[in-house]
């Protein structure tokens, strides 16, 4: 297949509506059941299905056996990159008339890692701290970096994925972290409970132990406009 070919099919595949709102509710990284992605897709089970069997063929999707249930994820980070970028990609919206509303654009998780106006403010803390210099094609954190993510229990996990990298944020036009670095913070400030999953979205809310936490290590105020 050419490169021109793949990229018309995979175009084809993102504009049916269904089959992106499956993408989208698989955004955060979660898998899910068939049954659960048409709910989201707002279609019947089997047009679910056949889309469902489109997106795997295509490796835009995983799937694995579990029981009597088969569960479905993106395939692999690139595949959430693809879906922020072509996002990001629209004219952008005037603040007044921005309709994704004010949680999801504060925080929320894209893939692995952490987006929206917290994840702009973390990389931007970062950069500003000289832990970290970030290209168009990648990202660098220094040595003092790594100690300083490694003293608040976020080093990096060894993998064979992008280490640091920028991701356009779609709703901030600017980049948030992605890669392992993105990953490892994302996973810290779960555990440490600064940010708390909400139900049905990719929104997660900033906790008053967080509120402390992001202007205590990280400089910045994290009490966005509501």
């Amino acid at each position: 297949m050419t490169d021109k070919t793949h990229l018309a099919t995979i175009a084809a595949l993102l504009g049916e509506p269904a089959r992106a709102n499956i993408l989208l509710a698989l955004f955060d990284g979660r898998a899910l059941t068939a049954k659960e992605l048409a709910f989201a897709a707002g279609v019947m089970p089997q047009t679910a299905s056949a889309h469902l069997g489109k997106l795997t063929e295509a490796g835009l999707l995983s799937v694995a056996a579990q029981g009597r249930h088969r569960y479905f994820r993106l395939a692999d980070p690139t595949v959430a990159h693809m879906l922020e970028s072509i996002m990001a990609v629209r004219a952008p919206e005037p603040q007044r008339i921005w309709r994704g509303g004010e949680a999801l654009r504060n925080a929320r998780t894209c893939y692995d890692h952490l987006a929206g106006r917290l994840g702009v403010a973390l990389a931007d803390s970062l950069r500003a701290a000289g832990h970290l210099v970030l290209s168009p094609d990648g990202g660098e954190v220094s040595a003092e970096g790594i100690a300083f993510l490694r003293d608040f229990g976020a080093e990096p996990h060894d993998g064979k994925r992008i280490f640091c990298r920028p991701c356009l944020d779609w709703s901030e036009r600017r980049p948030h972290l992605a890669g392992r670095v993105g990953a490892a913070l994302a996973e810290r400030c779960f555990a440490l409970g600064w940010v708390v999953r909400q139900r049905d979205t990719r929104a997660v809310a900033i906790a008053p132990v967080g509120l402390d936490g992001f202007a205590r290590r990280f400089g910045f105020d994290a009490a966005f406009p509501p």
